[in-house]
């Protein structure tokens, strides 16, 4: 930024249940940076779909470029600092076809520990981009992939463990989980400040949860690891957690919250897979 070629900067604030991330980045943010509204801006309405299904290519891509993004300009999504809501971001880009994208390691409190500087307010509209949206670009489940990759490779659960277990659950009207689907909340990518694990730590996490890196020489084999979370959100944070640690993953973007609007579905409850 410093030299004069800024990348596009997406502040992606936002947590289940508020407050608005607006209002934060209003409050102070990265010089330059857009706003993207998740709920608006990263997903598509609400409904059979999930809480957050994929948005279509024609609305994100407008979205996109009203923030300045095009296919060769870098692109930084940061959020408040777990990465959470900024994977988000960094999926869709990349699933759309988006080569440069980076997540913001620890987002705006990183940004503040480091003493940088912030703007206040809304920021400026920037010359529109020219991004195009392609979707395709990573591999994606919808409810029968992800009750296939649980029975026959591995689905991960990105959720709290206690929402797994069906002891709680604060955004959806079912408890639960898929069957044998195996529970790795996204907590245990990070360390307590925030901030990723190295690649290291994560492929032992993931390895331990019975995923399994290509082998070598075969990059492009078949991805045996499938992810989802409440609504899609959390477990983009997971397949990123596992492209550090060089484990494909595929996401099931309407998640839990898609796979209960069917009542023939199968739930099951406790603290390990069925």
């Amino acid at each position: 930024m410093a030299e004069g070629a800024s990348p596009v900067l997406l502040d992606v604030r936002w947590r289940l249940g508020g407050p608005p991330g607006l209002d934060r980045y209003r409050e102070g943010h990265l010089p330059g940076a857009q706003f993207a509204d998740l709920d608006h801006d990263l997903a598509g309405p609400p409904g059979a779909g999930g809480r957050h299904p994929l948005p279509d290519a024609g609305t994100f891509q407008a979205a996109m470029r009203r923030a300045g993004t095009s296919d060769g300009r870098p692109v930084v999504a940061y959020d408040e600092n777990d990465s959470t809501a900024a994977a988000r971001a960094w999926w869709l880009l990349r699933y759309f076809g988006h080569q440069q994208v980076q997540v913001l390691d620890g987002g705006y409190q990183a940004w503040l520990a480091a003493d940088l500087p912030i703007e206040t307010g809304p920021a400026s509209a920037p010359e529109a981009g020219t991004f195009t949206a392609r979707p395709g670009h990573l591999p994606l489940l919808d409810a029968g992939g992800a009750a296939r990759m649980a029975r026959e490779g591995v689905l991960l659960d990105a959720r709290a463990a206690e929402r797994y277990r069906g002891e709680t659950e604060p955004a959806d009207p079912v408890a639960g989980h898929i069957p044998a689907a195996v529970s790795a909340p996204t907590t245990g990518n990070l360390d307590p400040a925030g901030r990723f694990l190295d690649a290291e730590a994560l492929r032992d996490r993931f390895t331990r949860l019975g995923a399994a890196a290509p082998a070598p020489g075969t990059p492009d084999g078949p991805v045996t690891t499938g992810v989802y979370c409440g609504s899609g959100v959390t477990a983009a944070h997971e397949v990123l957690a596992m492209t550090i640690a060089g484990i494909p993953a595929a996401l099931y973007v309407g998640s839990w919250s898609d796979w209960i609007t069917d009542p023939a579905r199968p739930v099951a409850t406790g603290p390990a897979p069925a």
